[in-house]
């Protein structure tokens, strides 16, 4: 299959990242069809000044501090890696103090069904205790939304990197750390919350979990907030039926 015809295919990507986030084993697929528009950014035109004459020699030179620019890690990978290639070592770290989370990260993008990979493997595999970011989403740091998943459990039931997720709360501080240059990017959780399947493929959840870009098919597009948003994403248990069929979803805003 070539590459364009894929690329036509990404309208079916959301509900089966939603559900590729917390897979317990090799199975549980599906996919939807979303189409979520784009709001376009403000534009701001210059205005120009009249020139004043100064009739008084200045004696002091006024300066203007420049607005401090938050650190983003650079490329993770190489730009022109194929979105449906395996997954990729990234130099990144995800870190949740409250939770005794410490794990390495791993860049994914999309299998043959054309869902956000979850990468299995067996019992003792290091994908078991990494989390994936999405790599068709936005870069973690920069202004936008960058998504990431985590398995629950390792084939034998043990825990796995996004366990204990569920038992995140509000206020609670997400660290990703660059490992090229030591640097933390700090966020900071707003809301905590579990969503059934059906609420998974409503256009306006998808939106906020993995930002309007990915979800209209463009790629990565700045937040219209300015800010630089992060998403943690597993499966939950649906008390219900018992199964792992609702997802948790951890929204977090960047801070430092």
């Amino acid at each position: 299959m070539s590459k364009s015809p894929r690329r036509s295919l990404l309208k079916y990507l959301l509900t089966g990242m939603v559900l590729a986030a917390g897979l317990v084993g090799y199975e549980n697929k599906e996919t939807g069809e979303v189409q979520v528009g784009l709001t376009p950014s403000p534009v701001y035109l210059s205005i120009m000044q009249p020139t004043v004459i100064q009739t008084v020699t200045p004696t002091a030179t006024a300066t203007l501090s420049p607005t401090p620019t938050l650190f983003a890690p650079g490329p993770l990978f190489d730009a022109d890696l194929d979105l449906w290639a395996g997954p990729v070592d990234v130099p990144l770290e995800l870190q949740i103090p409250s939770l005794n989370i410490d794990v390495p990260v791993i860049g994914v993008g999309l299998t043959e069904w054309n869902v956000m990979d979850a990468p299995t493997s067996s019992v003792g595999s290091p994908f078991w205790h990494s989390a994936f970011w999405y790599r068709g989403g936005g870069i973690p740091g920069e202004v936008g939304t960058a998504t990431f998943a985590g398995h629950i459990t390792d084939p034998l039931g043990k825990p796995g990197a996004f366990r204990y997720l569920r038992e995140i709360h509000t206020g609670a501080l997400i660290i990703v750390r660059d490992q090229r240059t030591s640097i933390d990017m700090l966020f900071i959780v707003d809301e905590v919350e579990v969503i059934s399947q059906k609420e998974s493929t409503d256009p306006a959840v998808l939106t906020r979990i993995f930002g309007a870009g990915p979800v209209a098919g463009t790629g990565p597009q700045p937040s219209l907030d300015g800010l630089a948003h992060l998403t943690l994403i597993t499966c939950a248990t649906n008390f219900i039926t018992g199964n792992f069929d609702d997802r948790t979803i951890v929204y977090a805003t960047r801070i430092k």
